[in-house]
């Protein structure tokens, strides 16, 4: 006879150091390039355009190459889930993605080289992004996933250590030895990391991709969408139908647009309208599939809701690799510390945020959260996600004063930027970190991959709002009402960002109250 395990009796799996091992050289692989790719592409490979055309340009090319990073993930999850299974996946386009180092190194100042190398590490980082920390999730069952927590904060943390020093080193390599080295040795760091996991093969827990469902989400989708009903019309395809026009009227603007922002805003319209469509009509799937797989769809309906919400707060944070480096550049770059008088490159700056994150994770887990919970307030995942949003929003009203005394002609020492990396630092564990555990425990067996793809999704989402704003103070009304407003435009920008966040944050927290969890930890049994 077999038994159910009981919960909280499991050790911790063995093989989790490989893989925490694993994600932090690939983290100092991809932020060291990615730290350094605004200021390179400002002062080396963009210097055959006007100089007033060098940063509006990075800024493009550094947000499109974000949202690939974020849109791969789709690819890799589905390659994943349905034929060659996490490990197999992983390691295969981690191959890819050294590729991609080594075009960056090469083709330093060759356009289309560098530009064919930022496409290989987006296809390749994106495409491990879901699948590292699902894998990780994957090694835990019904009888440890208690300790399941500990290890994703220990993963979060790990990928903040190698950051840090990514942050620190390679605008130092980048300046005195030049970006073949600077990208470069990012490049030595995946491929180590790449060995890392592979040596560990053996020893992980290997969940095999899953068989074709006859009653997948997609599926499920599609029944209840065209299902017809005596007596009632079908407003759910309508809706969808309205959102696959949208999308290619959207495809249409391409050329005025650009293809990067028409093609995102038309997947977005695609997912937007035919959830809601599908949602309205889901019922009617009922008889045609099983009342689990109809149950499954509608819990990853309102999963995406979450998803969606959370989509502002990526848009604030992935500009300090742009917008922050860019403000910084027009700061005085030398500090005092305690005696201590030194200059900072502007782009080490980000070396805060990991370095706070590693600091934040121990004390929200020892002090902050059991506090909180002896005053009778439970952090929960949606309510830490919540409150994280506000405090990206409040990050940027900091910034956008600073850029207020910058555009008046005054002095403003760097070291003023700590407070927003502060702020913005304490929001990321707090909506990030959190949302990798909270993404995995949410999505059903089947959907794992997908899921957590989904959930790297709002990151771009989160760009594509980036690309959108900055094309938009490029029209002449919209920067003729921004200079009636009194602040300068980068400014506007800043503050206009806040809001947006701050909206978010009050429609998640509205959100969150009425959102159910679930718990799709896999079961263990004793025999």
């Amino acid at each position: 006879m077999t038994t159910l395990a009981k919960p909280g009796t499991g050790r911790m799996p063995r093989q989790i150091p490989y893989i925490i091992a694993n994600e932090g050289c690939e983290r100092f692989s991809f932020y060291g390039m990615r730290n350094i790719l605004t200021p390179f592409l400002i002062t080396t490979l963009l210097m055959f355009l006007p100089e007033d055309m060098r940063t509006g340009e990075a800024k493009h090319v550094f947000h499109t190459f974000v949202i690939g990073v974020y849109f791969f993930p789709l690819l890799g999850g589905w390659l994943a889930d349905r034929y060659f299974g996490k490990y197999n996946t992983v390691f295969w386009l981690s191959l890819v993605y050294c590729l991609g180092h080594a075009c960056l190194a090469m083709f330093e100042d060759n356009v289309n080289g560098f530009y064919f190398g930022l496409f290989l590490i987006a296809l390749g980082s994106g495409g491990i992004k879901p699948l590292v920390a699902s894998f990780v999730g994957d090694q835990f069952d019904h009888t440890n996933k208690d300790k399941a927590k500990v290890v994703f904060d220990a993963f979060y943390w790990i990928i903040n250590f190698g950051s840090f020093f990514a942050s620190l080193l390679m605008p130092l390599l980048l300046r005195d030895y030049g970006p073949a080295w600077a990208f470069g040795v990012p490049g030595i760091l995946m491929f180590i990391a790449t060995m890392v996991f592979w040596s560990g093969k053996k020893k992980y827990v290997h969940v095999p991709p899953a068989p074709a469902n006859p009653h997948s989400f997609m599926r499920v989708a599609k029944s209840a969408l065209l299902a017809r009903q005596p007596g009632q019309g079908r407003p759910g395809l309508n809706l969808a139908l309205l959102g696959a026009a949208g999308a290619l009227a959207s495809l249409a603007m391409a050329a005025q647009w650009g293809f990067v922002i028409a093609a995102c805003t038309a997947l977005v319209l695609l997912m937007a309208f035919g959830g809601m469509g599908t949602s309205m009509q889901l019922d009617r799937a009922r008889g045609l599939h099983p009342d689990d797989a109809v149950d499954g769809v509608r819990a990853v309906l309102r999963i995406l809701i979450v998803f969606a919400l959370v989509t502002p707060f990526w848009s604030l944070f992935d500009q300090k690799a742009s917008t922050w480096i860019v403000q910084a550049n027009t700061m005085t770059t030398q500090v005092n510390l305690l005696g201590w008088t030194f200059d900072v490159i502007p782009a080490q700056m980000q070396a805060l945020n990991p370095l706070l994150v590693m600091l934040l994770i121990p004390i929200n887990n020892i002090a902050l959260f059991p506090l909180m919970r002896k005053m009778g307030v439970e952090p929960t995942p949606l309510r830490r996600m919540t409150a994280g949003i506000a405090l990206s929003a409040a990050a940027w009203i900091v910034v956008g004063n600073l850029q207020v005394a910058l555009d008046a002609g005054d002095a403003v020492s760097i070291a003023w930027q700590i407070a927003p990396y502060a702020l913005l630092t304490l929001g990321e564990v707090l909506v990030s970190a959190t949302g990798l555990e909270f993404a995995y425990s949410q999505a059903p067996a089947s959907m794992k991959g997908v899921i957590m793809a989904l959930w790297y999704l709002a990151v771009t989402v989160g760009n594509l709002w980036v690309l959108i704003v900055n094309a938009s103070v490029k029209n002449e009304s919209v920067i003729a009402y921004i200079e009636g407003s009194g602040v300068g435009v980068m400014a506007f920008q800043m503050y206009f960002f806040a809001a947006f966040a701050l909206l978010s944050a009050a429609a998640f927290g509205w959100y969150a109250t009425r959102y159910r969890m679930v718990d799709h930890y896999r079961t263990s049994v004793a025999g």
